[in-house]
């Protein structure tokens, strides 16, 4: 398995899909790749937090 560069589906900015990130996906049984990069996956995740904190 080697490294991957994925786009970005909210900013379009690539980001490297690393292989060790990869190998936790497959030990997870994800069978998707990332559609967003680490950046959009934060805000995302803070974004939903604050949502659920009313």
């Amino acid at each position: 398995m080697a490294d991957k560069t994925l786009v970005c589906e909210d900013c379009g900015k690539e980001f490297i899909f690393t292989e060790g990130e990869q190998e936790f996906y497959k030990e997870k049984g994800f069978e998707n790749e990332p559609k967003r990069c680490p950046d959009c996956r934060k805000a995302r995740k803070h974004q939903r937090q604050n949502r659920t904190d009313r």
